[in-house]
């Protein structure tokens, strides 16, 4: 029988299972986390325990946190087996696992039970994976005012339901109490998510009371920094693995691939632990690896994933398999996005796109297409339209591009019909089903969604070829829009 995890079952662990280096009685909190979910178990936890397995650094441990319904289902699941979690790295050489430990308590989910814990001055670094969509970016990527959410916290400051009403609580508690301010950290994948952060605090803040915007401004940091590694959703079927490969019953494990990254900014003025001595990079500005990573990786996951969907697969995996889709992920990115990337030195780009082709067919991560598909009116005006943006201006191409927001759209329209076998997880199904099916008739009704895509229905070359491949997807098939383009790039080449 698998052991349960807990502290006092550590010793037990099977011996090719790596397990806390340090007693996690000397550990203390330095870090609050809000948004406890896969990615971060598997990415900013994994890099701590590395730490403090060291002897470095225990005065940072993490308190997690969570303004939703399902934060609080996490919370007991993780409070029964002592805040720790089991690792499992998805090496198609051979899978390994590690039981973690830098989290040692997570807050009652409440907003006021965080906003005290948010005005303790041993918090120094509140650290964010909140999603693309939870930082209230209007489509021009301006902070959006006429939210229902931020304005209704804009009126009852003490009493708010968003993250950044939260933040924004405990950083007025701390300025009342005279504790310096805590750095506030995103770790989602946004363009420049340091500045987008703080756009969204200081734009709430503002609604509030202009001066708390000035102290805002003048105390708070907000560091860019870019982050990596595929953490898959868990079933039940990943539970099993964990207890009958590794004999230990965790309720939510993580699993992940055998590759994470991390790069920031150095700007933290109340102290930060080392994680330099495990593999973090310290640079001085982000932005050119955090784009470089949002545009190949994250844009590759959105352009493989819709005309995977319509083909009917599930496993990324399998979908690389395929060679069309490999051959229209490699075409696209070489042809169209890498040309108009800002250079990093000594960076090559092509190779970083054959290691995320290599991360992407790794058969072991099970990786689903839909997960892929989630939430594309918030990811794909942060992946995919800037690169559109900047080749338009360049005069450049886009006809790839175009192309993949048509996939897009056409992964939008078949979602209305139940035989399909697509539901389209986004906050904005409804409009982006309406939208899509109104473009079989005219070509363009998809692009007329300001919120998603901005002025970009005013550029006309790209609305000339985007109108093109959404009335070629509905007279045609996906294969034979993969296929026409394989033709047209390879006759460019």
């Amino acid at each position: 029988m698998a052991i349960s995890l807990s502290l006092a079952q550590l010793d037990r662990l099977p011996d090719g299972v790596e397990r806390p280096g340090y007693d996690r009685a000397d550990l203390s909190p330095g870090i609050l986390h809000i948004g406890i979910g896969n990615f971060h178990r598997a990415h900013q936890a994994v890099y701590l325990d590395r730490l403090f397995s060291m002897g470095r650094d225990h005065d940072w441990a993490v308190i997690g946190a969570g303004v939703k319904p399902f934060d609080a289902a996490r919370r007991r699941v993780l409070m029964e087996q002592d805040w720790l979690t089991t690792v499992v790295e998805l090496d198609p050489e051979q899978l390994t696992a590690q039981v973690t430990g830098a989290m040692i308590d997570f807050c009652e989910v409440s907003s006021q039970a965080l906003i005290e814990r948010l005005s303790d001055p041993a918090i120094r670094i509140v650290s964010l994976t909140i999603t693309e969509g939870g930082y209230y970016m209007d489509p021009d990527g301006g902070f959006d005012t006429k939210n229902i959410e931020i304005q209704e916290d804009a009126r009852r400051p003490d009493d708010p339901q968003t993250v950044f009403g939260i933040l924004l609580a405990g950083l007025r508690r701390r300025r009342d109490l005279g504790h310096a301010p805590f750095t506030v950290l995103s770790c989602d994948n946004l363009p420049e998510n340091g500045h987008v952060t703080r756009r969204t605090l200081e734009g709430l803040s503002g609604l509030i009371d202009p001066a708390l915007r000035d102290w805002v401004h003048d105390h708070v940091a907000c560091p860019n920094c870019m982050v990596d590694c595929i953490a898959p959703a868990i079933t039940d079927s990943e539970r099993d693995l964990v207890a009958e490969r590794f004999d230990i019953a965790d309720a939510a494990p993580v699993t992940c691939e055998p590759f994470r990254q991390w790069v920031m900014e150095d700007n933290f003025p109340l102290g930060r632990p080392a994680l330099e001595h495990v593999g973090v990079e310290f640079v001085q500005d982000v932005a050119p690896y955090e784009t470089m990573k949002l545009r190949i990786l994250n844009a590759g996951h959105a352009a493989i994933a819709y005309p995977a969907a319509l083909l009917g697969y599930h496993y990324v995996h399998d979908a690389m398999a395929d060679a069309q889709i490999r051959v229209w992920l490699s075409q696209l990115m070489r042809r169209e996005v890498i040309p108009v990337l800002p250079k990093i030195d000594g960076v090559d780009f092509g190779s970083y796109l054959d290691m995320c082709v290599s991360r992407f067919s790794n058969p072991v991560i099970n990786d689903t297409v839909a997960r892929l598909c989630l939430d594309g009116s918030n990811r794909q005006p942060k992946f995919v339209l800037p690169t559109v943006m900047d080749a338009l201006a360049l005069d450049q191409p886009v006809d790839g591009l175009a192309l993949e927001v048509a996939f897009w759209c056409r992964y939008c329209a078949a979602s209305a019909d139940p035989a399909s076998g697509i539901a389209l997880a986004d906050e904005r199904a409804e409009r982006l089903a309406e939208a899509a099916l109104a473009t079989r008739q005219d070509g363009v009704s998809f692009l007329h969604l300001r919120e998603v895509f901005g002025s970009l229905a005013e550029e006309p070359r790209f609305v000339a070829v985007f109108k093109k491949h959404a009335m070629s997807l509905w007279s045609g098939s996906t294969r034979d829009a993969l296929a026409k383009f394989a033709d047209v790039a390879q006759n460019e080449a």
